[in-house]
């Protein structure tokens, strides 16, 4: 990353971005609907880029179960349905991922930008699996079933740069620090994110990625009991790159928006240049600890 080049987006830029929050159930058809008046409502809220969770199209828990329903892209439901969203509404639109069928065995969790003519104007397949055993009981195998992304993804849009991720991936500083020395501007963070890990870390993880990036993070959720009686936190956020809290979305599905000057990229890192101050070192060697005299 070192002598890498930043570009900032012109000071003048400026456009209003919406998180829908949703909880979806195991069947595609219903959470389409629920999220679509969804997605019209932060249009006439004056949204032009709307964003929307991981696994908008479908929450289903068990191996099994996700192989059966997934589908691929070229027939997935949800891309036709967003395609057409976008185009309906002239929003650039985030579909914020869908469990693509690459095989019998493996899936993708795909985020898929659409533009306001409806093309996808970027591909982004999850790279982090999120696999843990929680406090309570709660186990997780996402590399069971789906198969990890290998390329960080930098969308063009008219306000620049847009660096997609997805949920998990929030937890890897070094993926948004590459994506902003790319260029983004806006990182883009759809989640579908558990009550116990939310209540610790979402809110400070999404302000640290914020803070450490100089962007602006936008962070549509899943919210509520889902199949099989997962639970996920819900607060969508969209944060600013000094790390101000723009707007939180509660804990119950809907939308929120916020109003995002550009220019405040090129001032919170010129008041904090750490992106330009990066350097080539050597790793620690394995198993020797250094003594200071």
């Amino acid at each position: 990353m070192t002598g890498s080049a930043l570009a900032d987006p012109p000071p003048a830029a400026s456009l209003t971005v919406a998180c829908v929050q949703v909880n979806a159930g195991p069947d595609i058809e219903p959470n389409l609907n629920a999220v679509g008046d969804l997605i019209l409502r932060a249009r006439e809220a004056g949204a032009d880029f709307i964003t929307t969770p991981e696994n908008v199209s479908m929450m289903v828990l068990g191996r099994s179960r996700v192989l059966r329903r997934a589908q691929p892209e070229s027939d997935h439901p949800a891309v036709p349905f967003f395609r057409d969203m976008a185009r309906r509404t002239g929003a650039w639109l985030l579909a914020g991922s869908l469990a693509v069928k690459l095989d019998e065995e493996r899936v993708a969790n795909r985020s898929l930008l659409f533009s306001p003519e409806g093309e996808i104007a970027g591909r982004y397949d999850k790279i982090h699996m999120f696999d843990v055993d929680l406090a309570r009981g709660e186990s997780y195998r996402e590399s069971a079933t789906f198969r990890p992304g290998d390329r960080a993804v930098l969308a063009a849009t008219p306000w620049g740069g847009v660096g997609m991720t997805v949920c998990y991936d929030l937890r890897f500083a070094y993926l948004y620090r590459m994506l902003a020395h790319a260029g983004a501007s806006i990182l883009t963070v759809p989640s579908a994110f558990t009550v116990p890990t939310g209540r610790a870390h979402w809110h400070v993880l999404l302000r640290a990625r914020a803070i450490e990036t100089g962007c602006f993070v936008v962070a549509p959720a899943q919210c509520g009991t889902h199949d099989g009686g997962r639970t996920t936190y819900g607060h969508s956020l969209i944060v600013s790159p000094w790390g101000e809290i723009l707007a939180d979305g509660g804990e119950e599905p809907g939308v929120v928006t916020a109003r995002l000057d550009l220019g405040e990229v090129a001032k919170a890192r010129a008041q904090v240049p750490s992106l330009k101050h990066d350097r080539e070192i050597d790793p620690p060697r394995r198993g020797a600890l250094s003594v200071s005299p």
